[in-house]
């Protein structure tokens, strides 16, 4: 058995968690802020058989996707303030998943 831990965009989540409980995968959802952008991310828990492991990143895949978003370009000024420069285009959302052996595992 395995620990799927898996990192999606806000925008995606219900999206990947409707497909995994469909599917069978039984969830833990936690509202999460992270990265450079400190945007709304879900953290997916979940605990997979191991010849389940693929399908459960399949889903994940499939259900969270890469966009751009406009963000403001920061640079240090020479009198140590801040300039706002023109926007830039980075890549968000897609998905962060880690993958755990699990020694035992306990229903109570």
């Amino acid at each position: 058995m395995k620990l799927v831990l898996a990192i999606v965009s806000s925008e995606d989540a219900q999206s990947v968690i409707r497909s995994m409980t469909q599917a069978g995968f039984s969830i833990t959802k936690l509202a999460t802020t992270g990265g450079f952008l400190m945007s709304g991310n879900v953290t997916i828990i979940t605990g997979v058989d191991d010849d389940r492991v693929n399908e459960a990143i399949d889903i994940i895949r499939d259900k969270s996707k890469s966009r751009s978003q406009p963000m403001p370009s920061i640079t240090n000024s020479a009198i140590g303030g801040f300039i706002n420069a023109p926007l830039v285009e980075v890549t968000v959302g897609g998905a962060t998943v880690f993958v755990l052996p699990i020694d035992q595992f306990i229903k109570i």
